[in-house]
């Protein structure tokens, strides 16, 4: 049998935590910025975890070495 390998899309925008959460950058910052809310903008930066229902599919397709 053949690896499974990691999809390099995913090992660029998620990263695995200690305990295996899923950590990624924030959407909605790409473009558009004239129409957010200062309070947006700023509650967008940095990253964030994401639901364990996402997680799971991310780790289970995309990432399954991680």
């Amino acid at each position: 049998m053949p690896k499974m390998k990691t999809k390099s899309s995913a090992k660029k925008r998620f990263k695995l935590t200690a305990s295996g959460k899923v950590k990624a950058g924030q959407s909605g910052k790409q473009h558009g910025m004239i129409k957010r809310t200062n309070k947006q903008i700023r509650n967008k930066r940095g990253t964030t975890v994401l639901n364990e229902c996402d997680a799971r599919r991310i780790r289970k397709k995309f990432m399954p070495n991680g």
